[in-house]
């Protein structure tokens, strides 16, 4: 089913439920049988974290000398990014995967979180999938700076600052044209994407085939779902595969 918002379709890119930034300060990496070594790594990025500021160049620094570990970069202070769930890593994955295959042969690249993007000097992301077609973000630059489209994939630790606050950051962004909201627990699509000034957004769920306005294509909802399982709504604990 698709729902496109009412007052023909405009919505307010400053959403209302404030613009504070929910902080993930716990690193969720997984040493199989080592707790020791999770340990001083969060402890490690915990002390980061408390750190009173650091300057851009710092921090691009510490990625460089943490390649295990992916931080933001907001205002003067770094937050190390949580892990997600199998379910999480497997939708980013599919996006990812089907935005390589429509993009091929076109001017576009699409990056994974691995990458940092540009939102202004004092701010730094690792959106799930990021696409440009800059051909200035090639090679060997560390950040994206001018992404076309952001796709986040909704988390419950992480959904209130993808829906509010970021979602306020990436529609500031002078070269963004859509930002995508994948739910990880239904399947269900959100995006917003900017027509003559103006932010539109959609909502795509179950059946539908997804359309992507800032490269004019479209795939089934069910290619970002492949191999993923969600849990009966009733309670058991037997899951259901797409």
């Amino acid at each position: 089913m698709h729902h496109r918002s009412e007052d023909d379709g405009e919505r307010d890119c400053s959403p209302q439920y404030g613009t504070h930034y929910a902080i993930i300060v716990q690193i969720y990496q997984r040493y199989p049988g080592d707790h020791h070594i999770w340990k001083k790594r969060h402890e490690r990025a915990m002390a980061i974290e408390n750190r009173r500021s650091m300057t851009v160049e710092e921090y691009f620094q510490l990625e460089a000398n943490d390649p295990e570990t992916r931080y933001e970069y907001i205002d003067g202070h770094v937050y190390a990014m949580a892990g997600g769930t199998a379910n999480h890593d497997t939708i980013k994955s599919n996006i990812q995967r089907t935005l390589w295959n429509l993009l091929r042969g076109s001017n576009c690249r699409v990056y994974s979180s691995d990458m940092k993007v540009y939102i202004s000097e004092t701010r730094y992301f690792h959106p799930d999938v990021t696409v440009t077609c800059d051909p200035r973000d090639r090679g060997r630059v560390q950040a994206i700076q001018s992404p076309r489209l952001i796709v986040e994939v909704l988390s419950p630790t992480t959904e209130l600052t993808d829906r509010t606050w970021k979602l306020k950051n990436y529609c500031a962004h002078p070269t963004i044209e859509e930002y995508v909201l994948v739910d990880s627990q239904s399947l269900k699509i959100e995006s917003y994407h900017k027509e003559q000034n103006r932010w539109i957004y959609e909502a795509f769920e179950n059946t539908d085939d997804f359309t992507l306005h800032s490269f004019d294509v479209h795939f089934s909802l069910a290619d970002a779902y492949i191999d993923v399982e969600f849990e009966k709504p009733t309670g058991g604990t037997d899951l259901l595969k797409t």
